[in-house]
């Protein structure tokens, strides 16, 4: 699994999440009948772990629901960084001047090495964080078996058996850092290929206040919710399909916090695994003037 970067998954809150567990049927399951649940939970986050080292990268479309509306976006995976285009606003198709000051900035980013090289930096922070997160996972839960479902489109592999666990905070855990802190008043359950050790979903819910800094720094409230799923995206590939935020809270004590957002993730295509930032703006490019094309007469240019 890769990590949110600034254009995907802010992978979440802040926080990067994504975990594992298992149990499996017929032959599989008498290989791994004596593993415990704990046992699963570290030998899938050791996979998704060494998964995110691959070399595979997509182009993908990203649309994103907030409280303030919702946008589209055409992005593109690179060897700098991630590039993404916007194609529409609250369903509408960009006008041509929109287009056009779209392909301004990301042209004035793919020349521009310093605000590229401060691109690259928030997402490796970004993917840092939800490192710390994922190798969390085996120690801040404790996990129960909790029966099966089918994968389908978007979650695992379709037609594979996924693996339910539900989880719960381990009293015991010790969280070094505000980075894993949120993990010890959350609870829910995981789904994951107990064959592949891949995660297919996840969806956790705060079921206490968690403060940071003594609640100095700020706080999370109760009821706070997210969900990832994770599905085979072709040639071996996972990718994040989908992923739903939902927290209210406060920041330094006096600011308000409200997120919610849907984002969904589809039509991924593979790209060159070398491609370059400006190489992949020119894709982006491309693809969005195609785009645009195959609109109905007169709805790009609109105003």
């Amino acid at each position: 699994m890769k990590p949110a970067t600034s254009s995907r998954p802010t992978l979440w809150l802040v926080f990067g999440v994504i975990l594992a567990i298992a149990n499996w049927t017929g032959l599989l399951e008498a290989q791994t009948v004596s593993a415990s649940a704990g046992d699963l939970v570290r030998q899938t986050v050791e996979n998704e772990l060494k998964s995110n080292n691959g070399a595979a990268k997509f182009m993908f479309r990203d649309q994103k629901e907030t409280l303030h509306g919702s946008q589209t976006k055409l992005i593109v995976e690179t060897t700098e960084a991630t590039a993404g285009m916007l194609l529409a606003i609250d369903g509408k198709p960009l006008t041509l001047e929109q287009r056009q000051a779209e392909e301004g900035r990301l042209e004035r980013l793919a020349r521009d090495r310093e605000e590229l090289r401060k691109k690259q930096k928030t997402e490796k922070e970004d993917a840092d964080r939800t490192m710390r997160m994922v190798k969390a996972l085996p120690e801040a839960f404790l996990y129960e078996r909790d029966g099966v479902e089918m994968g389908r489109l978007g979650i695992g592999a379709p037609g594979d058996e996924l693996v339910r666990l539900r989880f719960r905070p381990n009293p015991e855990y010790d969280p070094p850092s505000r980075t894993e802190q949120v993990l010890a008043g959350m609870q829910g359950y995981i789904l994951i290929d107990a064959g592949k050790h891949r995660v297919a979903k996840i969806d956790g819910t705060l079921v206490k206040d968690v403060a940071f800094g003594w609640g100095i720094l700020g706080h999370l409230d109760k009821g706070g919710r997210f969900v990832v799923e994770q599905g085979q995206v072709g040639d071996g590939d996972w990718e994040i399909t989908r992923m739903n935020l939902a927290f209210t809270g406060r920041i330094f004590l006096f600011k308000s916090l409200n997120i919610k957002t849907n984002e969904a993730f589809t039509d991924f295509r593979a790209v060159p695994p070398n491609l370059t930032f400006a190489q992949g703006v020119e894709l982006l490019k491309k693809q969005s003037a195609e785009l645009a094309e195959n609109l109905p007469h007169g709805a790009a240019s609109a105003k």
